[in-house]
């Protein structure tokens, strides 16, 4: 009776590694699989310990006066068939468990291999079925010891001794069956810990790609439509004085360089690298003023309305949040509304939050619709929401076109 006997799981919610589902499948053998060197020392260790007690209990009925000769005789044929019946016990534990209940009320010799079938039902099987075998090998004691009583012994003292053993033999093998029960869930523990671990990585991976999707977007939005802008200038007046055709080009220079050092840093960032040179610093509320001075050089007209008394006093998060909004703002009205006048108001206070408002009238002329417009709004909304704020856009009565984004200020 080894106490690394498996138990019997019918329904596995997960896929066990082969070595535990070997180690824990009590009905291998059952199913034509081959069994490990471990089970083979547990039969054997089984089988000897039936045997064992089996010999005891031959010597003891062979010499006890109350005992015939030819019932010993009996006693002792019967307790070899169940001896060599421990090694079914695997196989058929329950019917091996019921077929031991008359044999330990006929043989001393057999009591081995009756004790050994308790200790593998209650490790195979639910408690229903030890409970009720269990309770049936209790109710032959007396019988047997009343039968072939013992000739050194009283009779009341080798029923107490004959239900000790027997409730010590259940226990042990419940206690095996716990033990088993217990790694079993922390080896499913395990497994669920291992993929929700695998699961957060991968949506905190999701997550950051996003955002830097999202940052580059709003980047090289910003860059190329400044790009587009020069270039289509210089497309359209060939004949344009030398110092607008200079200055277009030194825009076009220095947005294209611009574009590749953002570019480059998102690159980095992806490829997990260090570069050894650090970060370029991201932009805040206070940047506000120095990117609407490059629209302006770049044709747009805005009116910027800051009520902030410091932009720098913004906290980083929503101020970078604000930054990247008015750019993509701007963006677009630089791609949907050429030339009409655009109003950057932005007001708020610690504990009020911060409001950004974009808007421009209808532009002069037909609107021109751009591929793939409405998805810089969909990022900036998604932007705002996970700053913890929201944002509201649409077209104005005019013809116009109406952006708006609150976010957190916290005091």
């Amino acid at each position: 009776m080894s106490g690394t006997e498996s138990i019997r799981h019918p329904r596995k919610p997960w896929a066990l590694p082969s070595a535990i589902a070997q180690e824990f499948d009590p009905d291998r053998a059952g199913r034509g699989q081959r069994r490990t060197v471990r089970d083979w020392f547990a039969d054997f260790t089984c089988f000897g310990a039936a045997v064992v007690l089996g010999m005891l209990g031959a010597d003891a009925i062979s010499a006890n006066p109350h005992v015939s000769r030819d019932l010993a005789d009996f006693d002792q044929v019967v307790g070899a068939l169940a001896c060599a019946a421990v090694w079914l016990r695997r196989r058929w534990p329950l019917g091996f468990a019921v077929a031991m209940v008359p044999v330990g009320l006929v043989s001393d010799t057999g009591g081995g291999a009756a004790a050994v079938a308790l200790f593998t039902l209650a490790v195979h099987r639910p408690f229903r079925h030890v409970a009720w075998i269990g309770a049936a090998t209790l109710a032959v004691i007396p019988f047997a010891y009343w039968m072939r009583p013992d000739a050194e012994v009283s009779y009341g003292v080798s029923i107490v001794f004959g239900v000790l053993v027997t409730l010590t033999v259940i226990g042990w093998g419940m206690f095996v069956r716990s033990r088993r029960e217990l790694l079993l869930s922390l080896h499913d523990r395990a497994l669920r810990a291992e993929n929700e671990a695998a699961l957060r990585a991968e949506q905190a991976q999701r997550l950051a790609r996003e955002a830097i999707a999202r940052e580059m977007h709003d980047v090289l939005a910003h860059r190329l439509s400044l790009l587009s802008v020069h270039a289509g200038a210089l497309e359209f007046r060939p004949d344009a004085p030398r110092p607008e055709i200079v200055r277009a080009a030194g825009v076009i220079r220095e947005s294209a360089h611009e574009a590749l050092q953002d570019l480059r840093q998102v690159i980095g960032v992806l490829r997990g690298g260090d570069t050894g040179t650090p970060g370029r610093p991201q932009p805040t509320l206070a940047a506000l003023d120095a990117l609407v001075a490059e629209c302006r050089e770049a044709g747009m007209e805005i009116v910027l309305d800051s009520r902030v008394t410091d932009p720098a006093a913004v906290p980083a998060a929503p101020g970078r949040t604000a930054y990247r909004i008015a750019q993509e703002a701007l963006t677009n009205a630089r791609k949907h509304a050429p030339g009409a006048e655009v109003t950057v108001t932005v007001t708020g206070a610690p504990g009020e939050g911060l409001t950004l408002t974009v808007r421009n009238p209808a532009p002069p002329g037909d609107m021109t619709e751009v591929p793939g417009s409405g998805q810089g709004l969909i990022g900036l909304t998604e932007r705002a929401q996970l700053a913890g704020g929201e944002l509201t856009h649409g077209p104005r009565p005019d013809g116009g076109f109406r952006l708006e984004a609150w976010l957190p200020w916290a005091s």
